[in-house]
């Protein structure tokens, strides 16, 4: 592979995965009970069967059978306007109004009591998310195209309840991934079709990770949770290829064993749950990403590293507050705010999701359909920092963008208990 292509395949993967483990990849939406007070006491609120996700030790709150399904609308509302170039192509060239699709995040879980002392708990999510999409003829198609990620988290998990107090509870998990990234030439001195795809690949893998929550109900009012959940690797195993001619060392169409290895962070959340009054309660939470995890990126093509780099990321920390207010004995109102740090090197920003610090504004209701069904409805409007940087391409184009990412996030969960 000559050193073109080979800067081109480097430019792709580092445009993809960058932005994959970027605080826009992790998922939060894992219930929509949360989402309406800006998931603010996931750790410790026992709302429903959806605590198998944040802490499975508050199963020990229910008795019987719980179900919960849930389904999230994600609006995202991400643009570009260009800024400078270094080639001589009108900055205007660069702006884009939409880079990020809608998508639909859905999410199922069940609980059981077993005895006085043991529950055990399964569900389906997903924590980790992206999809962006430009044009196939877009100037700096070197620096974004398609990229594409979907995880599936299976897990099940058992508590036990030590006392009045305490409630331990452990997990173990399993991860599906399927990725795809896909890149086009762009503006380029040889005046080949912009369109030309210099990167295509696809694969899938799946990984095993556990966690562990912990409860403390320190009276009938107060209650605090812990929740810990491991780093989880993942090794995409799938295809290559790409439109760059043989004789210039591409694939000229014809697909090659390829991998790109990922980790997705370990997590921990530390929350708090107390009852204000008889109808108020107020709920917060810290919750801690470990991307420190992934220092650095490599991708090999035929068994054969063809990209190698620091990536450098550091710690995100994520910090909500909200509050329940029970209106009557059917309606129970929720409002939050969070605020969400981003963990991505501002060196390394990127267009294929720029990411950014986010403030969450957040409103649910809960309704008592009757003594043993409920539905919940959230919304969540998330409004992103403004982001000015540079991106340089594998050919010495160097691309100036403003990025603008904000995000509405819609749902509805209904419960059931048996």
């Amino acid at each position: 592979m000559n050193t073109v292509l080979r800067a081109l395949v480097a430019t792709g993967l580092m445009a993809a995965s960058s932005q994959s483990l970027a605080a826009a990849f992790q998922l939060a939406e894992q219930n929509v009970s949360g989402l309406g007070r800006a998931y603010a006491g996931e750790a410790s609120a026992a709302d429903d069967a959806s605590v198998v996700a944040r802490n499975p030790a508050l199963m020990s709150q229910f008795k019987g059978t719980q179900v919960s399904v849930a389904a999230m609308y994600v609006e995202p509302d991400v643009s570009l306007q260009g800024t400078s170039t270094n080639n001589g192509l009108p900055a205007n060239l660069l702006d884009d109004n939409s880079i990020a699709p809608s998508a639909v995040v859905p999410a199922v879980f069940m609980t059981a009591r077993l005895n006085e002392q043991w529950s055990v708990g399964a569900g389906m999510y997903s924590q980790f998310g992206l999809a962006t999409e430009f044009d196939k003829d877009y100037v700096a198609g070197q620096l974004a195209g398609e990229t594409e990620i979907v995880t599936i988290n299976t897990g099940i998990s058992v508590a036990y309840e030590i006392d009045s107090q305490w409630a331990l509870a452990v997990g173990l998990n399993h991860v599906y991934a399927d990725a795809k990234v896909i890149r086009h030439l762009g503006a380029n001195p040889l005046q080949a079709p912009a369109s030309t795809e210099v990167v295509n690949l696809e694969g899938d893998d799946s990984g095993y990770g556990w966690n562990l929550g912990l409860s403390y109900q320190i009276d009938a009012d107060n209650r605090l949770g812990f929740h810990y959940r491991s780093e989880t690797d993942i090794t995409f195993d799938g295809h290559f290829s790409n439109q760059i001619p043989a004789a210039l060392g591409g694939t000229n169409g014809v697909a090659l064993a390829g991998t790109l290895e990922l980790t997705l962070p370990a997590m921990a959340e530390i929350s708090g749950t107390h009852t204000l009054t008889e109808p108020m309660t107020l709920h917060y939470s810290v919750l801690w990403t470990g991307w420190n995890s992934f220092q650095e990126l490599e991708a090999q093509v035929a068994g054969k590293p063809v990209f190698n780099k620091q990536e450098l990321f550091d710690n995100s920390l994520r910090f909500s507050v909200g509050g329940d207010y029970q209106w009557n004995e059917s309606l129970k109102l929720r409002a939050g705010l969070a605020y969400d740090s981003s963990p991505a090197n501002e060196s390394h920003m990127s267009i294929s999701i720029p990411d950014t610090d986010r403030t969450w504004y957040s409103f649910g209701a809960e309704y008592q359909l009757s003594e043993t069904a409920s539905v919940d409805l959230g919304l969540s409007i998330l409004r992103g920092k403004t982001q000015t940087f540079v991106e340089k391409d594998a050919l010495g184009s160097e691309w100036g963008f403003k990025s603008k990412g904000h995000a509405t996030v819609v749902g509805v969960q209904y419960n059931h208990s048996f």
